[in-house]
């Protein structure tokens, strides 16, 4: 058992409250796993899609940095078709700044979604090289990915979500993964340079230009509910992505999940990660927006956050808009990893350090210590695994009236005092 340091005495008496808990339920739209091969082939078999990919191609399909359900399959789904077309597909990583700004932190990123070449039959070709492709409607000097501007053809994989800092008719999805995805650290850092008060200008003023200027055939994206599992794919031709993707996002957004008490106190997250949100938890869920250009998400006075995810690789953007953490968490930030996605972006605020506090127990009496105007013998405390999966949580006694009298809370379990260690932290 470590030896206390001195900081610790002034939140030792703080009351942490016993804590149940609750299953959150929403409408869940699914599809398997084992149905994704079937679907996508049926939609990519249609003349309008199939015309296109024709013997011999040499066809990009782009694959992100996001966590996104069922990646590596629809990946390899895409390559398959391609390559039943007699074409040869390649995987570019269009993910603009992330994994480091560089080509070997990109390809590390999708081994780690399973996007390996063995698995989807292809190579993966991963350069942070970019090739002018023409200008956009304001004169600016538009590039993208090197080898994919090069081919005979680029499909775009990828998800369709609302984005963690901005509003607009284009989010997270078609015409961002051409504007800063297949952008690469260039593209990134000019759509990032005007601020994400001007992103929802930038990114389909970027996309257009790439689809008229670049060799896109069509896109593959996927929408999820709020289990984090695929609910929809679909799949849009070049010249229908500017009249498509706003209601397709609207859709993402009808499917979105979120924590259902309106707030609380207090805000635990167990792990953030790169895996789970571009900004480490998703503030649409946690409300720890790192701009005021987008609003939503639970309100709370502090945020703890207790750990990084495997997957993200020490990089802990996001950790910023937290309270305080945990000396583990320090221990783990890889500044190389989260520095060029701040710097690219123009936020710094994510990438800041909190409190840090010798362990979980700690962390989260800190955040509680020093919240005001509210009865700290009985705090409304909210406990999530992550940002991406809020189908099981946690709530203190305070919300347990509350739970019993919603019908999409499902209490799992009575109050307890949460289990911690002799180090004070949880198992």
């Amino acid at each position: 058992m470590r030896e206390r340091p001195f900081v610790a005495d002034l939140v030792s008496d703080q009351t942490i409250p016993k804590m149940f808990k609750v299953k959150q339920v929403f409408p869940r739209p699914k599809i398997e796993p084992e149905e994704i091969p079937g679907i996508i082939e049926s939609l990519l078999s249609q003349e309008k899609f199939s015309s296109k990919v024709k013997p011999g191609m040499r066809i990009a399909i782009t694959a992100g940095s996001r966590g996104i359900a069922n990646v590596a399959l629809t990946t390899k789904c895409i390559a398959d078709f391609v390559r039943s077309r007699g074409a040869h597909p390649f995987i570019v990583p269009a993910m603009g700044s992330h994994g480091g700004a560089t080509a070997e932190g990109q390809r590390a990123i999708l081994e780690g979604y399973g996007i390996t070449e063995d698995y989807v039959g292809c190579p993966i070709i991963s350069s942070m090289e970019v090739k002018k492709i023409g200008v956009n409607e304001e004169g600016m000097d538009v590039f993208i990915d090197k080898n994919a501007a090069e081919s005979d053809g680029i499909i775009l994989g990828c998800r369709i979500k609302p984005h963690t800092a901005f509003r607009g008719p284009y989010e997270s999805g078609i015409m961002k993964m051409m504007a800063i995805g297949l952008g690469k650290q260039h593209g990134a850092e000019v759509c990032h340079e005007a601020g994400f008060k001007n992103m929802a200008k930038y990114v389909p003023m970027f996309g257009r230009a790439i689809i008229k200027n670049a060799p896109i055939l069509f896109a593959v994206p996927t929408i999820e509910n709020a289990y984090d599992e695929t609910c929809k794919i679909i799949a849009v031709n070049a010249d229908e992505i500017i009249e498509k993707e706003p209601p397709l996002l609207q859709e993402a957004f009808a499917n979105m999940p979120r924590i259902l008490v309106d707030s609380c106190d207090v805000l635990v997250v167990d792990q953030i990660g790169k895996n789970f949100s571009g900004d480490g938890m998703d503030p649409n869920i946690t409300g720890t927006f790192c701009t005021p250009y987008a609003t939503g998400g639970i309100r709370s006075q502090r945020v703890c956050v207790l750990d990084l995810s495997p997957e993200t690789h020490g990089n802990g953007i996001g950790l910023g808009y937290s309270s305080a953490t945990t000396k583990r968490v320090f221990d783990q930030l890889d500044l190389s990893s989260m520095y060029p996605n701040a710097i690219t972006c123009t936020v710094l605020g994510g990438v800041r350090i909190p409190i840090v506090m010798e362990s979980d127990r700690e962390a989260i009496q800190v955040c509680i210590r020093t919240c005001n105007e509210i009865d700290k013998k009985n705090p409304r405390v909210v406990r999530i695994p992550n940002s991406l999966h809020i189908e099981h949580i946690m709530l203190s006694e305070s919300y347990y009236e509350e739970a019993k009298n919603n019908p999409n809370l499902i209490i799992e379990s009575e109050p307890e005092y949460l289990p911690f260690d002799e180090d004070g932290n949880l198992w």
